[in-house]
């Protein structure tokens, strides 16, 4: 299993399965269980980050960056999460990049509660485009206007998320 060097950026491989304590809410998370044997296809990980194909593809390349530690959404977010954010998506990015899909032909982001499906934060990678029409309406993003950094929708984009939460905002299904 390739592992990235976050401080160096380099490929690393692990080769000891090291187990993480879980407390009681995320005992009965399936996310706070995403390993080979509990069925997910994972594609990455290191201490802090798993990464794992997400089992409903919306595009041909389709994964979900999750923290190990359980955090139940992005809701729960705030300015003292943004580096966290920013580490999940360059780890999004390094897969993608390692697929040679061009930047361009990415899509990061989070779908935001009620919307979602797992309640675990988890940052969906995709190398676009989508499979469907009805699929790409699933990861809707809309801008933002009157100095808000995302518009109405059940979506948002790392990007999006990432100036919310350095400004102190939460992120929501309302424009933020």
């Amino acid at each position: 299993m390739l592992n990235y060097d976050l401080t160096r950026g380099k490929k690393i491989r692990r080769i000891d399965d090291t187990a993480f304590k879980l407390d009681n809410l995320s005992s009965r998370c399936m996310f706070c269980h995403a390993t080979p044997d509990n069925g997910f296809d994972v594609v990455w990980e290191n201490d802090t980050y798993t990464v794992f194909k997400d089992n409903r593809p919306a595009t041909v390349q389709h994964f979900q960056v999750i923290p190990k530690r359980h955090i139940e959404s992005v809701k729960c977010l705030t300015k003292a999460d943004a580096d966290m954010v920013r580490e999940m998506e360059w780890i999004g990015h390094r897969v993608l990049e390692d697929l040679d899909v061009p930047a361009s032909d990415r899509r990061l982001g989070f779908h935001v509660p009620p919307f979602n499906s797992v309640s675990h934060l988890h940052l969906h990678v995709q190398a676009l485009p989508y499979k469907s029409s009805l699929m790409k309406l699933e990861f809707l993003l809309t801008p933002g206007r009157n100095g808000s950094d995302k518009g109405i929708s059940w979506f948002a984009d790392v990007g999006q998320t990432v100036r919310i939460l350095e400004k102190g905002g939460r992120v929501k299904v309302l424009s933020c």
